[in-house]
């Protein structure tokens, strides 16, 4: 299935990633060697570590933390593969959601060759979509992650949902 939505956006080309944090977010730096905390738009993958989110994943989910949290690492593992540190890439940010909550950047990332990491990490099964932050991709997302669960690819290898 090809993704035919445009996006309305603003994109800024010339980051380089610095370090995966995790399953659904990264470090970069732009060309003037500013580092940035990046967070993908319309994914959630699940938590390395004990957080309130992971208690919160741990009640809507039924999955015991623990679980959880190796399946955060299968996922951080998974984006280590797809874009290890120094990997060029280009940021899309929809106008008016720029950051979330936490200050950090909300973007859609795609590599050098076009492809957009955010896509390939939910239709592998590393992450699920999010919906607490709008996305205009959510939609498609959603479409992915029931595909990537019928298929039993990534996460739904070890779990039936997540």
């Amino acid at each position: 299935m090809q993704n035919t939505a445009t996006i309305t956006s603003n994109a800024s080309h010339h980051y380089t990633i610095l370090k995966v944090v995790d399953g659904d977010g990264f470090l970069v730096t732009n060309s003037r060697g500013v580092e940035e905390e990046v967070r993908l738009y319309g994914i959630d993958a699940p938590e390395l570590k004990k957080c309130s989110k992971l208690l919160q994943d741990e009640r809507e989910t039924h999955l015991p933390g623990q679980l959880l949290m190796e399946l955060g690492r299968k996922s951080l593992h998974f984006l280590l593969e797809l874009c290890p540190p120094g990997t060029p890439c280009t940021l899309v940010q929809e106008p008016n959601n720029t950051t979330d909550p936490y200050g950090r950047k909300l973007a859609y990332a795609y590599l050098p060759n076009g492809s957009c990491i955010n896509e390939k990490i939910v239709r592998a099964g590393y992450a699920k979509p999010y919906s607490k932050v709008f996305c205009q991709q959510l939609p498609y997302y959603q479409e992915l992650h029931l595909e990537a669960r019928a298929a039993q690819k990534g996460l739904f290898q070890w779990v039936s949902g997540f």
